[in-house]
Order: structure tokens, then C-alpha cells, then sequence
């Protein structure tokens, strides 16, 4: 059984109470409690009986029976531990009184009249025993499901990171190897653009949140290269205002709307990309429009927005919106994210 939420110093913190609670309730609250206010010789038997019961469920029977689960199991654990408190209290008030005080607890009774007698008695040791034991399991159920749910978030945000990276990689030297076929003069400065990427990419990209200006540095550094690579009309028009500027997102937030309409817009003086980012205290709203182009879209076309949105799903659960339209021929993308 998991153990992480709850441990066994605080397991047996929790026995205690449980007990204390027990006894209030038996001896304080119940007003026939006061009929045992001197202890009787079969009443401490039976004490000693319900407790070595109460553990024989709780530390064995309930283990096993959860085990592998199914009902018959559960009727089976419930049937022996009814057998051990009954076969206890046989040995401890019919056989060991008898010797040591020459006394026992039930005289002329027939076995079924026994059986059905102790099956009314042992009940309340089972009872709180599976209580007891289903309280503690279903915390620690509560626990490990959260660990396995963290878990699988972060697995998948690193899946998609790695998912992520290669694909900004991929585009920026497709640029670099246009800009090397045709032997142009800006393509040193365009590896050194590409060096500043791979450096996000290689350090901040690891972490869980960057600072807001360095998610806008890297979106400055790949449209300049678009810029390079496309040396002649072109307009990209790339406004910030910004509040904070220590406010932290999670890497690759923005940049896939921004990689997407570069990648796939028409990029021309005619028309424009234009990129707005605005991010106040409570809100961060981030739009982008271009106008449709008219290359193919290739087979890895899809995988940006799909990961945002995967991402903002986990980051910003029921605390985001995005929005993309088609209107003629433009595209636009809207993005707004509740930092609250």
C-alpha cells in the first residue's frame, strides 16, 4: 500500500484517537456504561478478544482481501475474522477461566445458540475495524492518485516540450538552408539568431516558468529570422505592453500562434503580420493576424497549436480561451489567459 501521505507514526496517532473515541462513547456517553464501572472478569476476556480481533482484521484480513478485490474475498475475510473472535473467546472465557478461576462464561448452551451469539459480538470489532481501515486506504488512495496524476502532468509536459523543440528547430534551418542555397550575405547573422534560439530552447525551456520578456526575446529573435530570410516587403508589426515585466508563463506559450502565421501566412509590405501583446496584473490577451498564404501546408502543420492547446489545458485549467477564426482570407488568433 502507498504510504506517502500518511505515515506509520501518524497511522498510529490516528489509532489512538480512534480508541479514545471509542472509549468516550462506550463508557462516557453510554449510560449503561456505568454498569462497568468495576470490571468484570468476562468483560476484560472480551475486551482482550475484540482488540487481538480488531488487529487480526485490520492488519490481515483487510490487507488481503484488497489485495485483488472482489466481493466473495470481502465475505470470506469478514466469515474468518467472525471465526477467530469466536474461537478466541471459546479458548479465553471456556477454557482458560475454567483452569484459572474455575468459572465460565456460557453454561449449558448448545453450539448454534454459541455461534449466533458470538456473531452479534464480534460484529462490532469487524465494523470498526473496516472503518478504521477504509478511512486510512482512501486517504492514502487520495495521495497516490494525486502523485499519479503530477506525475503524468509532468511526463506530458516534457513530452511536449520535447515535441515542441525540434519542430521551432526543424523550421529555423529549412530558413537557414534557403538563405545558404541562395548564397546570401545574411547568413552568418541568421546562425547567430539561430544560436540565440537554441540557447532558449537548450536552458530556458527546461523550466517550469520563464520570465514573460524572455518568451518575448525568443519571439523577437525568430521573426528576425523570418525577416532575414524573406530580405525584401516584409512587414511583421510586433507590439508589447507590458506591466510586469518579472511576469512568469510557461515556456512556448506565445510563440506557437507567432510560429504558425509565419510559417503559414502570407508575409508581404501588402500585408502585414500583426502581433499584439498586452499583460496586465490579472490578464494577458495576445493576438495575431496574417493573411492566408498560398503554400501547402506540410505534414507537420498541426503540431504547434495542438501542443498549446494541450499545454494551456494543463497550465491554466478553466482559466483560458482561445479563439482561432478564418474571415475571407485572414486568419486570426486570439489568446487570453486569467493570471489571477
Amino acid at each position: 500500500m502507498y504510504k506517502g501521505t500518511i505515515t506509520k507514526r501518524l497511522e498510529c496517532l490516528i489509532h489512538i484517537i480512534y480508541w479514545l473515541l471509542i472509549s468516550y462513547f462506550t463508557f462516557v456517553k453510554n449510560p449503561i456504561g456505568a454498569r462497568f464501572s468495576v470490571p468484570d472478569l468476562f468483560l476484560c476476556t472480551y475486551f482482550i478478544v475484540f482488540i487481538i480481533t480488531f488487529y487480526f482484521h485490520y492488519l490481515i484480513v483487510m490487507k488481503a482481501v484488497f489485495k485483488v478485490f472482489n466481493w466473495r474475498r470481502l465475505f470470506a475475510g469478514v466469515f474468518v475474522s467472525y471465526l477467530v473472535f469466536t474461537f478466541l473467546r471459546f479458548v479465553l472465557e471456556q477454557i482458560i477461566t475454567k483452569l484459572l478461576f474455575d468459572r465460565v462464561n456460557y453454561t449449558n448452551v448448545n453450539f448454534l445458540s454459541y455461534m449466533l451469539d458470538n456473531l452479534h459480538y464480534s460484529s462490532m470489532a469487524i465494523i470498526l475495524s473496516s472503518f478504521l481501515w477504509f478511512v486510512i486506504y482512501s486517504i492514502r488512495l487520495l495521495g497516490y492518485n494525486k502523485l499519479i496524476l503530477e506525475e503524468n502532468k509532468n511526463t506530458e509536459i516534457k513530452f511536449l516540450k520535447a515535441q515542441i523543440n525540434p519542430h521551432f528547430v526543424f523550421n529555423t534551418l529549412n530558413n537557414i538552408y534557403s538563405m545558404v542555397y541562395f548564397q546570401s550575405d545574411k547568413s552568418l547573422t541568421a546562425i547567430d539568431k539561430l544560436s540565440q534560439i537554441m540557447r532558449f530552447t537548450t536552458y530556458e525551456s527546461q523550466k517550469e516558468k520563464i520570465k514573460l520578456s524572455d518568451e518575448v526575446d525568443y519571439i523577437k529573435a525568430y521573426i528576425e529570422l523570418e525577416q532575414l530570410r524573406h530580405q525584401d516587403n516584409v512587414r511583421i508589426d510586433f507590439n508589447v505592453e507590458i506591466e510586469n515585466q518579472f511576469e512568469e508563463i510557461p515556456p512556448y506559450i506565445l510563440s506557437p500562434l507567432v510560429e504558425n502565421a509565419l510559417k503559414h501566412g502570407e508575409v508581404s509590405d501588402s500585408a502585414p503580420i500583426v502581433i499584439q501583446l498586452k499583460v496586465s496584473s490579472e490578464k494577458l490577451m495576445f493576438n495575431v493576424k496574417n493573411k492566408i498564404g498560398t503554400q501547402k501546408k506540410d505534414s507537420l502543420g498541426g503540431i504547434g497549436l495542438d501542443n498549446l492547446q494541450k499545454r494551456l489545458e494543463i497550465h491554466y485549467p478553466e482559466k483560458h480561451q482561445i479563439k482561432i477564426t478564418k474571415e475571407e482570407n485572414h486568419f486570426t488568433a486570439e489568446l487570453e489567459i486569467d493570471l489571477k
